[in-house]
């Protein structure tokens, strides 16, 4: 577990220029604090303490401005960069090496009980305010610029943007 979280600490400081120290990152990161809160709630979510669950994810939301349902999968040194106003759905899957800015939404596009939030693969970026809808796949190594609107498939190392999103990288 010491080993999980220092490599959250580690990616962070890798990809934000003004982390001056690990340390820093550590104690002062609600991105990083929202990605450990979620590991705890997930975890419980998954031996069924699913009241118990997603009342600690509501206290991670309140400590952090981070949202981030109990069942949603996240993968590896995945960070969330300032953080306020992400929120990642029940049914999303983020993959391993994924950076997102504040006010990303993973949402849902139906009410029905299927896969309904999408799944990013590794190494995606997702800019500020971005908002990804429904069951879809942002291919790895892709981004997401800022203020995009992606409701539909983004292949592997392509960048979108726009509003709907659209290739921009051609």
């Amino acid at each position: 577990m010491l080993r999980r979280l220092r490599e959250d600490t580690r990616a962070m400081c890798k990809r934000d220029p003004a982390a001056k120290r690990c340390l820093e990152v550590a104690l002062a990161y609600p991105g990083v604090h929202a990605v450990w809160g979620h590991r705890i709630a997930h975890w419980l979510w998954n031996r069924e303490v699913r009241l118990l669950a997603r009342l600690f994810s509501h206290l991670v939301r309140l400590l952090t401005g981070v949202e981030i349902h109990p069942a949603a999968t996240l993968g590896r040194r995945v960070t969330i960069d300032h953080g306020m106003g992400v929120v990642i759905g029940e049914t999303a899957e983020v993959g391993d090496d994924v950076h997102m800015y504040h006010g990303v939404t993973l949402g849902g596009s139906t009410n029905e009980p299927v896969k309904r939030h999408p799944t990013l693969e590794d190494g995606v970026t997702i800019g500020a305010n971005a908002t990804l809808l429904g069951d879809i796949v942002v291919g790895e190594d892709a981004a997401v610029g800022a203020g995009s609107v992606v409701t539909a498939d983004v292949e592997a190392g392509a960048t979108v943007a726009g509003v709907p999103a659209e290739r921009v990288d051609k």
